[in-house]
């Protein structure tokens, strides 16, 4: 029996083909869709009345070092770097490692924005490692914050002893003595510069050393090249007002090119309401005393989306300590009173607050502890609580250690150089 083939219409072939084709363009344009509304944060909420849609918002979790827990609200949700999704709300986030201190932090998420929550993890005992072999005095960061000078005086040989530079930024911490890291500039052989009182100039090219007289004699100055050996110092006793007038004026200068990169309404703000303290080293934020009580306006509008509202100060009180993010637009409150005594416009008064390199953490020098808080404010975590020189505390350019000066209570030795180890 033979078999009857019946072939298929060309018309009914045509009409399926287009109907295929619109169901895979309907399903990719649904795939898409879906894909959209998952990366803006909708999820499918199943519960008692049925399934909807639920809108979420972002949490960006990261970590320095990576590989942290993170808990949202104490349960343990993810680890860094991650997003999770979660409904809009008020939320504190922890993130712990082992062998670091833990961060905390109350975050708002908010529907359909990403907000980040980035923690510097420090360590729970950090390394103390000495990174000299003899004596240390008068240490003097440069303005650029990546060279050292200092004095040394405990050696036998005068041509040992004198005034030293350590450049941070090309140099890794010395294993060997300080002096085969660093740079003698000048030795005791012409004048007493082991006891002289150091200062760099506006470039970070010159230092200023000041060798006090003896029997009621005024003292010298000898004008020094920081990046060589000063075999015949240029003593510049005679022409120090106008060097120091030239010195001023390149500040002045400095400051003006400053003021002019702002934008006017900013400029005016930090006018009207703030002794600057310093600049981070991205220059988008300052650090700054209020010279009045204030309610800062608000120069952004609408608000950027994306910051965390809970930690922004804008009323400020007179002698409150304040971060101002240039530009964000917000502001951040790091102490209620100025931990400063003196006045700040004068280059020998010492400020116990300064940037970390990172541009979002500060250090704090308080009460014989050194701390590192965030820029708004929050997790003040102690580093440091043993004996150091409080006046003398310096950052590493890359943020992986701080040196301090001590003796580590031994009243029979000279202070020395020591690192401690952030990573």
């Amino acid at each position: 029996m033979e078999e009857t083939l019946v072939e298929t219409p060309p018309q009914t072939s045509h009409r399926r083909t287009i109907i295929m084709t619109l169901l895979t363009l309907v399903l990719l344009i649904l795939a898409t869709v879906g894909a959209i509304l998952y990366g803006m944060g909708y999820r499918l909420d199943f519960n008692e009345s049925g399934p909807k849609i639920a809108h979420t918002g972002i949490l960006n979790a990261s970590s320095s070092p990576t590989g942290a827990q993170v808990y949202v609200d104490s349960h343990l949700t993810t680890a860094t770097n991650n997003a999770v999704n979660l409904v809009p709300g008020k939320y504190t986030i922890t993130m712990t490692k082992e062998g670091y201190q833990p961060w905390k932090k109350d975050i708002i998420i908010q529907d359909q924005v990403v907000t980040n929550a980035n923690a510097l993890l420090l360590p729970q005992a950090p390394t103390l490692q000495s990174i000299s072999t003899v004596g240390i005095a008068n240490p003097v960061l440069d303005p650029t914050q990546t060279k050292l000078a200092f004095t040394v005086s405990s050696e036998s040989a005068q041509t040992k002893n004198g005034i030293y530079v350590l450049d941070m930024s090309t140099r890794n911490f010395p294993v060997l003595p300080i002096q085969t890291s660093s740079l003698q500039i000048a030795d005791d052989t012409v004048a007493s510069f082991s006891q002289a009182k150091l200062s760099w100039s506006p470039d970070g090219q010159q230092i200023l050393a000041t060798i006090a007289g003896t029997d009621g004699q005024s003292p010298t100055y000898y004008l020094l090249q920081a990046n060589q050996m000063n075999t015949t110092p240029n003593d510049v006793t005679a022409t120090l007002p106008t060097l120091q007038d030239t010195w001023k004026s390149q500040l002045s200068d400095k400051d003006k090119l400053r003021q002019q990169s702002l934008k006017p309404a900013v400029r005016s703000l930090l006018q009207q309401y703030a002794q600057v303290i310093g600049w981070s080293d991205d220059d988008d934020k300052v650090l700054y005393v209020a010279s009045q009580d204030a309610t800062l306006p608000i120069l952004i509008k609408p608000r950027r989306i994306g910051n965390n509202p809970l930690y922004e100060v804008r009323n400020i009180v007179k002698g409150g300590v304040y971060v101002y993010n240039m530009t964000e637009d917000v502001n951040t409150k790091i102490l209620d009173q100025s931990p400063v005594s003196c006045d700040i416009t004068n280059p020998d008064c010492q400020v116990p607050l300064q940037w970390f390199p990172d541009s979002q953490h500060l250090i704090y020098v308080q009460d014989h502890k050194i701390n590192i808080v965030e820029m708004d404010g929050s997790n003040m975590t102690t580093i440091y609580a043993g004996p150091f020189d409080d006046k003398y505390v310096f950052v590493w350019p890359d943020g992986s250690k701080l040196v301090i000066l001590t003796n580590l209570d031994n009243t029979n030795i000279p202070p020395t150089f020591y690192t401690i180890s952030l990573q």
